[in-house]
């Protein structure tokens, strides 16, 4: 793995985004875990939308951050159910808004399915 750290990343981003109560008590209540300063849903996004190249194309990531093409394969399917709850209400929403959001489960569901993965389960 050519970036371990941009892989931890990735596992953070993910497992925030598969837990709705971290959800609601870090990112609306603002209440950080231990060795978080800051998260929210905006961070997840721009780690895989910006940061690296998982939203454009996760099989070229493979070797670099991911480790084969089932886990590009689950990235990819998380990254479209943010993109549907992104186009259908766009980028001005709250955290709290969000994650109310009808969609929103989609987003989870496919979360703890790519922690699965990420964790090869």
């Amino acid at each position: 793995m050519k970036y371990p750290e941009m892989r931890r990343q990735l596992e953070v981003v993910v497992e925030g985004l598969a837990d709705p109560a971290y959800q609601r008590r870090v990112w609306v209540d603002g209440q950080p875990e231990d060795g978080v300063e800051h998260d929210e849903f905006g961070l997840a996004v721009h780690f895989l939308f910006d940061d690296s190249s998982l939203a454009q194309d996760a099989l070229s990531t493979i070797g670099w951050i991911l480790k084969d093409a089932s886990e590009a394969e689950s990235v990819t399917a998380l990254v479209r159910t943010i993109d549907v709850v992104l186009n259908r209400y766009g980028t001005n929403l709250s955290d709290a808004e969000y994650i109310e959001v009808p969609e929103w489960r989609f987003v989870v569901v496919a979360a703890k399915a790519t922690m699965a993965v990420l964790a090869g389960r």
